[in-house]
């Protein structure tokens, strides 16, 4: 089963995600990639929709679409947005190719596709591609690979964390790679937009027209 099926696992991260460093540094940094006349929104696992709450309150015009699979999060998502009549709740797993939803603005995510394997990685790199309209842009606030066995373990230690008690569904991968894919795929203006140790905010544009 995978592991954020398990309402123990999805509990468990819920309890230590708003005490991750510097979370809301990568969310602002996030935020001012996101155009001013954006309408609509995608996030890509959702989790318990705070990145999706923090977008759509800075752009109160925009609709969102939030995107998970695991009950937990689901739940979290409904009770979140029960009033909110701009978000919708989809049931899906990333690990399968994104259904037709129409065409973005934006499409975010948050510390959620470092758990798929790399050739779906890049793959779901090109179906927010086809899901973005000309002049749109993706912003990944991602969980990525250290540059060495020494790095990573810093990061742990920064963290509050050890290996033993690391998600056994992360699979991280280095910055390099994924602005590599993000150019080859047609993504403009590829940078990382910020870092802290193995969090980063992997950013990318569809060309306009």
């Amino acid at each position: 089963m995978n592991e954020w099926q398990s309402p123990q696992h999805a509990s468990a991260y819920l309890e230590r995600a708003d005490r991750i460093p510097y979370r809301s540094a990568g969310e602002s940094a996030l935020l001012e990639e996101i155009p001013s006349s954006v309408r609509r929104v995608l996030d890509l696992g959702s989790g318990d929709g705070r990145l999706l709450e923090l977008v759509l309150r800075a752009r109160p015009q925009a609709s969102g679409i939030a995107v998970d699979f695991s009950p937990v999060m689901l739940d979290r998502l409904a009770a979140r947005f029960a009033t909110d009549r701009r978000v919708e709740v989809l049931d899906h797993n990333l690990d399968a190719p994104l259904p037709f939803l129409g065409a973005f603005d934006v499409v975010v995510s948050s510390f959620a596709i470092h758990h798929l394997e790399h050739e779906r990685k890049r793959d779901l790199y090109c179906e927010v591609w086809r899901l973005l309209e000309a002049g749109g842009v993706f912003c990944n606030l991602e969980h990525v690979a250290s540059a060495s066995a020494d790095a990573h373990e810093r990061f742990l230690q920064a963290m509050g964390t050890t290996a033993a008690e690391e998600d056994p569904s992360n699979k991280l991968l280095d910055v390099h790679t994924q602005l590599e894919w993000l150019r080859h795929i047609g993504f403009l203006d590829v940078d990382c937009y910020w870092k802290w140790r193995e969090l980063a905010l992997l950013v990318g544009r569809k060309p306009a027209g």
